[in-house]
């Protein structure tokens, strides 16, 4: 479960992670119930606009912050955003402390951290890939979100404390100077143990990126999962700063129910750095548990039934995005890697825009529960088409001597995806081979495709890490940076 812990460098950037991801949280306490409570009177619409300008950037930006996050050092990347990063919590800071700041100014804001997180956030998820070697890729990314969970157990719940006690100015001072922690970490790092990067990094922007996506249809069909759930599902600061506000408490019973939302979010994180690779079907499973999970959250009647039901919803959310970004990452080439990222964050965060505001106007309208549902309808939606994708592209068929199993089709032909013709080895088959595989008794992992995937649409042998046909297997995963957020997480991003 530890193992990218033997590598020094990732040792010292998952402390000064965690230490930072603490003020992270705090700071997203904060900000969102200043604009819930101090800056308008219980306006969820207005805090779906800040999550909007917050979370907008990385969408309109991500045909620049991937080319930047695969051509420039990704340290010194890092090094510039922490450092704008914290210089804007500490200008927010002062601006709550004299009580100058108005709505207006805090959308400013929230936009600006957006901005810097946008070249943040890829950068931050491909550097990790550049700690650890390959077989450890998807246990570094499960590693990175037990981080960015665990800071969750602590973050909101001192968050919603430190507001009521000395007020929120005091919280983003404290955000500010955690910022200090992932700045030594990256600087204490040996970059002559950093792996080696691609010689040959493919030239082209965005449109590269959109091309290789599209020539994956497990991608898309990832995209199109993460992209709803991330629209409609996690508005997780409107969901539960409205609901406490139902419940009649303050910021500090707001705080809790983002901690509670952590426990099971670092139990989904922990299971999945057990994993030895990130599997679709995971990701269709959690997919439909976030749907049902949040659905029961909607109907319960009291604070605490609430809050006990919250911890299933972290658990399946971070269990679906934990296993998006790592099969993400684990299949796509090394070459195109920053692009991938830039794109696939630009659908997580990139819904915020998109989701937030309906999700506030819902919860404005028709009440928070309202809201909610909505959310889990969309978890019930991508689970459909994780499914229904599953089935029509033959990865399923029903076995004759099990009623009820599923197992790989081995027998069928199958074509190699475009995109992987152009990696580092050449396939071994044209594109019109048919591939036939010997049968399998137990229909296991590692019945290999040359298209990426796996054993029931995991990266399997190929894509998974056993050659570079299908990518590198090098990954990681976000932080409350990239996604004050995915305040599921997010992260980062979770």
């Amino acid at each position: 479960m530890f193992r990218s812990f033997g590598v020094f460098n990732y040792r010292v950037w998952f402390i000064g992670a965690i230490v930072s991801n603490i003020g992270g949280w705090m700071q997203s306490t904060a900000q969102d119930w200043v604009v819930l409570t101090e800056l308008t009177h219980n306006d969820a619409t207005a805090m779906g606009a800040t999550m909007a300008l917050q979370f907008g950037p990385p969408l309109v930006l991500v045909g620049l912050t991937g080319r930047v996050a695969d051509r420039f050092d990704r340290r010194r990347i890092l090094l510039v955003t922490q450092t704008t990063l914290m210089l804007l919590a500490l200008t927010v800071a002062a601006l709550l402390l004299t009580h100058v700041m108005t709505l207006p100014l805090m959308l400013v804001f929230a936009a600006c951290f957006g901005i810097a997180n946008a070249f943040d956030a890829p950068a931050r998820q491909a550097f990790v890939s550049d700690m650890v070697s390959m077989e450890n890729a998807s246990n570094a990314v499960a590693l990175n979100s037990a981080s960015f969970n665990m800071a969750r157990l602590i973050g909101p719940a001192v968050g919603g404390l430190a507001i009521v006690a000395l007020g929120s100015g005091w919280v983003f001072v404290a955000n500010a100077a955690t910022f200090l922690a992932m700045i030594v970490a990256l600087l204490l790092i040996r970059t002559r143990e950093l792996m080696p990067r691609p010689k040959n990094r493919r030239a082209g922007g965005l449109i590269v990126g959109v091309r290789y996506v599209g020539s994956r249809p497990d991608l898309v069909v990832v995209f199109a999962m993460v992209f709803l759930i991330g629209a409609f599902g996690m508005n997780f600061p409107i969901f539960a700063s409205t609901m406490a506000l139902e419940f009649h408490k303050q910021a500090d019973g707001y705080g809790v129910l983002s901690s509670v939302l952590a426990i099971g979010s670092l139990t989904g994180a922990l299971l999945a750095a057990r994993r030895d690779r990130a599997r679709v079907r995971v990701l269709m499973i959690a997919a439909g548990g976030f749907g049902v999970a949040s659905i029961v959250s909607a109907q319960m009647p009291t604070y605490v039934s609430y809050a006990i039901t919250l911890v299933f919803v972290g658990f399946s959310t971070v269990t679906m995005l934990t296993t998006a970004n790592g099969y993400v990452q684990t299949t796509t080439d090394p070459a195109l890697r920053g692009r991938v990222l830039a794109l696939y964050m630009a659908v997580v965060m990139g819904a915020t825009p998109i989701g937030a505001p309906i999700a506030g106007w819902v919860a404005d309208a028709f009440g928070p529960r309202a809201a909610i549902t909505v959310g889990g309808a969309a978890g019930l939606l991508s689970f459909a088409i994780g499914a229904g994708w599953m089935m029509y592209s033959g990865r399923l068929h029903r076995r004759e001597d099990a009623r009820f199993l599923l197992t790989l089709d081995e027998t069928r032909p199958v074509r190699v995806v475009e995109a992987m013709q152009r990696a580092f080895v050449p396939p071994i088959t044209s594109a019109t081979t048919p591939i036939r595989v010997e049968p399998r008794t137990d229909a296991g992992p590692g019945t290999a495709r040359p298209d990426g995937t796996g054993d029931l649409g995991d990266p399997g042998s190929d894509g998974g890490g056993s050659d570079d046909r299908g990518g590198s297997a090098d990954a990681d995963l976000g932080s409350p940076r990239a996604d004050a957020t995915k305040r599921d997480g997010s992260g980062d991003g979770a």
